[in-house]
């Protein structure tokens, strides 16, 4: 395979690892993390923004998300987002800081996260089988085009192979990783 091939196909096996650590980092564990809140969006001046586009969120102390809204007209809106999303969590207000506690996750809950950890690591692994797949198919293309031999396509395809069990086995660490983090109690 030729190298800028190999390197392209490199790179979007990297691209949908970094996905995956953003899904997770989005995944509510016991602790607090400002991460939670990056699927979280709110309306403000008309338009729909990401929470941390309209106010900064700190972490002082590990069950507690403090969100400061740079508008102190948003934090209703910021509420109200929050109480939306699929985080189950409770917002408190003094009017111009928006203070979250994070409870402890209850067994149940725990389970489902898991579940929901375990979902998003799949969908990852067929990503980046999908991008092994069209990998191959291009050095498929190449051979028939006579652009490689057919020990080259050979050789090609154990190195995309090789190169998808190293993603896949970087898929499957992160997941232990999640998983632990969010059992521990």
């Amino acid at each position: 395979m030729p190298d800028d091939d190999y390197r392209k196909t490199e790179e979007r096996m990297k691209d949908v690892i970094e996905a995956t650590r953003r899904e997770f980092a989005s995944i509510r564990t016991g602790r607090a993390n400002p991460a939670l809140l990056d699927r979280v969006s709110v309306e403000a001046y008309g338009d729909i923004y990401p929470i941390n586009q309209v106010a900064s969120i700190s972490v002082p102390e590990p069950r507690l998300l403090v969100i400061q809204p740079w508008d102190r007209t948003l934090v209703p809106s910021i509420e109200r987002a929050i109480l939306k999303s699929d985080l189950a969590l409770t917002p408190m207000s003094d009017g111009s800081i928006i203070r979250i506690p994070i409870p402890a996750l209850t067994e149940d809950r725990r389970r489902e996260l898991v579940k929901m950890a375990k979902k998003i690591a799949e969908d990852m692994r067929v990503r980046i089988r999908n991008i092994r797949r069209e990998a191959i198919d291009i050095l498929r293309e190449q051979e028939k085009n006579k652009e490689i031999t057919e020990d080259d396509l050979r050789h090609g395809q154990e190195d995309i192979q090789k190169l998808t069990d190293r993603f896949i086995a970087e898929i499957d660490s992160l997941l232990e990783a999640k998983e632990a983090e969010i059992t521990e109690f």
